[in-house]
Parts: structure tokens; C-alpha cells; sequence
């Protein structure tokens, strides 16, 4: 019986979470972004404070070219993950909750229709430009 409940919830909150960020708004998430350009961009594979962000769904953890890493960023990417779009909202909702030792000095995204916008920018950059 307890395995049914847990095979049922898990379910659910696929079904539920995947449309919700499925209608992300990319131009509004480039405002959001606007926090982020000091640091990162993501129309270009140029590291700045932050690593580029081009390719960042699905992109292995801790992995661009000739950017130093905190060692808590690189220990967390072991075992190859990468930053798909669930692992990338539980880090920018609070990076030093979900990686204690990250270098990022972001407080996090706070509205979840932000993090839904930012998630559809950080997908497709060229959208925001339509």
C-alpha cells in the first residue's frame, strides 16, 4: 500500500510540475535575467564572474571551459549530472541551500512565475527576441 501512495504522488507532481514550467514566458524571463547579466551571460560562451550559461539545460555540473568552480560546485556535478530543469530551479530558488560552499552570491528566485520565466529564457535565449 505505502509504495502505491509514493508511486501516485511521485506521478502527480511530474504531471503538475512539467506544464507549469512549460509556460515560462522567455521575453519576461530576460527581465528576470537582468539579475543575473553582472555574472552570467547566455548568448555567448564567455565566462565572466559566473560560467557562460549558453546550453545550461541539460549541460553537465561544473564542466565549462576555463572557469574555476567552487569544490562544492565540482562535488556536487560528480557522478555526471547535469543541470536539467528541476536540478536548475532547486538551485536558483536558494544556491547555498541546495550547495553548501557555492561561490554564487545570489539570495535566489522567489516567485514561482519568475523562476517559470527565467527557466523558458535560459532555454531558448532567441525566443526572448520574437
Amino acid at each position: 500500500m505505502g509504495f502505491r501512495v509514493f508511486a501516485a504522488v511521485t506521478v502527480a507532481a511530474a504531471v503538475f510540475a512539467a506544464p507549469a514550467l512549460a509556460d515560462g514566458d522567455a521575453k519576461k524571463g530576460a527581465k528576470v535575467f537582468r539579475k543575473c547579466k553582472a555574472c552570467h551571460v547566455v548568448d555567448d560562451e564567455k565566462n565572466k564572474v559566473g560560467p557562460h550559461l549558453v546550453g545550461i539545460i541539460d549541460r553537465p555540473i561544473a564542466q565549462v571551459e576555463g572557469f574555476k568552480y567552487s569544490d562544492a560546485m565540482i562535488e556536487f556535478g560528480n557522478d555526471d549530472k547535469v543541470w536539467d530543469v528541476e536540478t536548475l530551479t532547486l538551485y536558483l530558488k536558494k544556491p547555498k541551500d541546495l550547495i553548501k560552499g557555492t561561490k554564487m552570491a545570489f539570495a535566489g528566485v522567489k516567485k514561482d512565475k519568475d523562476m517559470e520565466n527565467l527557466i523558458a529564457y535560459l532555454q531558448d535565449p532567441e525566443a526572448a527576441k520574437k
